[in-house]
């Protein structure tokens, strides 16, 4: 149980201004937000009852998983997901207000690495040669450029981080794509789910797998044990297990709650195929509304 001095805080990856903190106020405006500067903290800060709740990235639409984030909740801790947020993912250059007569003679990048690479073919033909610097979080290298008023640099990220850093953006959208979200998870220690208003109606189930055994066929069969049922996968991807060449475990989201009887008969069926399952549980989907988010 968490104790009553941490109860309603909300842990998230910091520092404030990060898409992950924007995604954390979507849900949780009233809540006391406590940001933290990695993702393993933010997931242990539950898992050790110092907050009730973390909110961490999971998936972004042009980079794939986090794999920090699923490598963690698989071989590190046992929480379960209570809700996701879809958010709109938009990536502008900022700098310090110093260095707005400057800023097309910068001296390096910083930003998150999923940032970069979202931004990718503008950083390639726009500064071709310039260092890119790897930071915890976009809000991480809004702060770093702030603290350095003094060094012709930039960093990559989202409105809200300019704005409170005191940022200049002097390039808007710089991202490579169009369509850009990520998902954003909610972990907690207990195994519900979080029931708002304005939410998608279909819910989700997240699985981890470990097969029996590597044969001929065994995936295969796994997906039949859905199949037959009609239970429709959203997503079904791979992760090393860390154990060797060629052993994984499969992350598979199913649009069905975890209690319908078909759910309970398909995983009575995989723990009958010898299969080691570790439920994330259900938990329903909201979409942000933020226009920082994205601004």
């Amino acid at each position: 149980m968490v104790s009553e001095e941490w109860k309603n805080r909300v842990a998230y990856l910091g520092p404030k201004g990060t898409f992950t903190h924007l995604a954390a106020q979507e849900l949780f405006p009233n809540e006391w937000m406590i940001p933290f500067r990695t993702i393993p903290e933010c997931i242990e800060a539950v898992a050790e009852s110092q907050v009730e709740l973390a909110i961490v990235p999971l998936e972004n639409a042009l980079e794939g998983i986090v794999p920090l984030t699923i490598d963690y909740l698989y071989h590190e801790v046992n929480l379960y997901v209570v809700g996701e947020v879809l958010s709109p993912i938009e990536q502008h250059l900022m700098v310090h207000k110093k260095q707005v007569a400057n800023w097309k003679n910068i001296q390096g990048v910083y930003s998150h690495p999923h940032a970069l690479a979202q931004c990718h073919k503008y950083l390639y033909y726009r500064f071709r040669g310039v260092p890119l610097h790897q930071t915890s979080s976009t809000a991480a290298a809004a702060k770093f450029v702030f603290e350095h008023s003094e060094e012709c640099i930039a960093a990559i990220g989202n409105s809200a981080a300019a704005e409170t850093y005191d940022l200049e953006i002097v390039q808007p959208k710089i991202h490579d794509f169009h369509f850009n979200h990520t998902r954003f998870v909610v972990l907690s220690r207990s195994n519900g789910r979080i029931e708002l208003a304005e939410r998608e109606e279909q819910i989700k189930t997240t699985l981890m797998i470990k097969l029996s055994n590597d044969h001929s066929g065994a995936l295969h069969q796994i997906l039949s044990v859905f199949a037959w049922r009609k239970i429709n996968l959203s997503k079904i991807e791979s992760r090393p297990l860390k154990t060797g060449l060629g052993d994984y475990f499969f992350i598979l989201d199913l649009l069905e709650d975890e209690n319908a009887p078909l759910m309970k008969g398909a995983m009575e069926e995989l723990a009958a195929l010898g299969c080691t399952v570790k439920s994330l549980g259900s938990y329903y989907t909201y979409k942000q509304h933020s226009k920082k988010a994205s601004k």
